[in-house]
């Protein structure tokens, strides 16, 4: 499940951007943070694993016809293919007229997440 962005979850957010190499320093975590306060374009989604815990962040740029996946950061019991597609998949059902798209960090990803669509 995802959960959106709210000022209580800062320090988790902080906590998974810190995962990503981006994000390796505090200045760059507090810069990002701002895009979130400050940009309505910018969001980031908490995921919630069926266990209840928060496991991970999924960060995005909207757009009037697409949504761009910026990131996605997990804990590291859940750095799974199936995890990232179930992010993808909610996100899809959040915003089910919008063409997902990614970074090309995330191309893989993403292309596996269209064929999973199509089957």
């Amino acid at each position: 499940m995802l959960i959106k962005y709210k000022k209580d979850y800062e320090k988790i957010v902080m906590g998974f951007l810190s995962y990503l190499d981006d994000f390796k320093n505090i200045k760059n975590i507090q810069e990002e943070m701002e895009l979130y306060h400050k940009k309505n374009e910018y969001q980031i989604f908490l995921f919630k694993h069926k266990d209840g815990d928060v496991e991970g962040i999924i960060g995005i740029q909207m757009a009037p016809q697409f949504v761009m996946v910026r990131y996605i950061s997990l804990s590291p019991a859940y750095r799974t293919t199936e995890n990232q597609l179930a992010i993808l998949q909610e996100l899809k059902r959040i915003f089910p007229v919008e063409k997902i798209l990614s970074t090309p960090e995330n191309a893989e990803l993403m292309e596996l997440f269209e064929r999973t669509q199509d089957e």
